[in-house]
């Protein structure tokens, strides 16, 4: 098969996700860092840029930062509420504070001040979370962020981003910072696949098409992505010829992307290391039924907390891996034929 079938993927990539080794033999890394690394180069860039954090400094990176701009960091400690609705009055004083924390304690801990400090006025508050979805992985149910993807799509006002590597989340941090208006980050703790080259385009809002196909469209945000690059590999060796979205964005939604794919390809399945409520899978299946219907099956974590244990396991034990999702395109796909 050519290469063509994709687009914005690194060559050896494509190579590993042939040879079913992109887990085991390709370059990963915890987005985390990677938003870290991006903040110095922001830093550098726009000098009304600070950043907040609640004692997570080494666990996020952003050690770096204080390092490097000391009067432009501020350790708020284990004080998530404070940080956040001290991040909204330095927005409304002409800063852009970019707030950092693990997924869990800004969005359920902070969830008042993100609602009534941030979106009701308006601030121009940047949220950064990582430890998103299941991703903290051995770290166990208090610290696995399965529901923040859900809760900040529900405040009014709040751009989402669940950017899959680490060029992508670099992107995602720039495009945050050029955004008027409140912008969460999802990021992760495991480390995920390299997966995209230079050529990548990251905008807020639209999402991309990184892999071709006609019989179903998996629609697919942060660290599921690469599951569903996986999972399009071993429906085409099934015959199976799947396009792959990376919806980069969950807020505001790219209506056009998926209604073409849905159009073109005629069942769609999502993806998303997030509770089912209200995610990813919840904001293409009201779409689809309101504009046009097609088959749809919904990949992500029920009604439960998950365990401890190593991520990829984890994956497999709550129905997240790309072997569930190319169960689930093989049935929108028999749905589509029988109807």
């Amino acid at each position: 098969m050519s290469n063509s079938r994709y687009h914005h993927l690194r060559p050896e990539a494509i190579e590993l996700l042939r040879a079913g080794t992109l887990f085991r033999d390709g370059e990963k890394r915890s987005t985390r860092f990677a938003y870290a690394d991006e903040m110095l180069v922001l830093g550098e860039q726009r000098d009304n840029v600070v950043l907040l954090n609640a004692d997570v400094s080494k666990g996020m990176g952003t050690f770096t930062f204080a390092q490097r701009f000391p009067e432009r960091e501020f350790n708020l400690g284990i004080a998530e509420q404070n940080m956040i609705a001290a991040a909204a009055g330095m927005a409304h004083a002409g800063l852009i504070p970019f707030v950092s924390t693990y997924a869990i304690f800004a969005t359920l801990r902070g969830l008042d001040m993100i609602r009534n400090s941030v979106c009701y006025t308006e601030a121009n508050v940047k949220i950064a979370c990582s430890h998103a979805g299941i991703t903290p992985a051995e770290d166990g149910a208090t610290h696995q962020g399965q529901e923040d993807l859900t809760l900040m799509r529900a405040m009014p006002g709040m751009a989402v981003l669940a950017p899959a590597d680490e060029l992508a989340t670099r992107r995602a941090v720039q495009a945050a910072a050029a955004w008027q208006g409140p912008v969460y980050i999802s990021m992760t703790k495991e480390p995920v696949p390299f997966l995209y080259g230079e050529s990548y385009p990251f905008e807020i809002g639209r999402a991309v098409t990184v892999r071709e196909g006609a019989d179903a469209t998996i629609i697919a945000n942060r660290d599921m992505v690469a599951q569903a690059l996986i999972a399009a590999e071993l429906a085409a060796a099934e015959g199976l010829d799947v396009r792959v979205i990376d919806c980069h964005t969950l807020k505001p939604l790219d209506e056009d992307a998926i209604l073409t794919a849905a159009r073109e390809t005629g069942a769609v399945v999502t993806a998303e290391d997030n509770i089912l409520v209200g995610g990813l899978g919840s904001a293409v299946a009201e779409l689809l039924i309101e504009q046009h219907p097609v088959p749809l099956r919904r990949i992500g974590i029920g009604d439960t907390f998950a365990q401890s244990g190593p991520y990829l396991d984890l994956l497999e034990r709550y129905g997240l891996s790309a072997r569930h999702i190319l169960q689930a395109v093989r049935d929108v796909v028999a749905r589509k034929v029988n109807a």
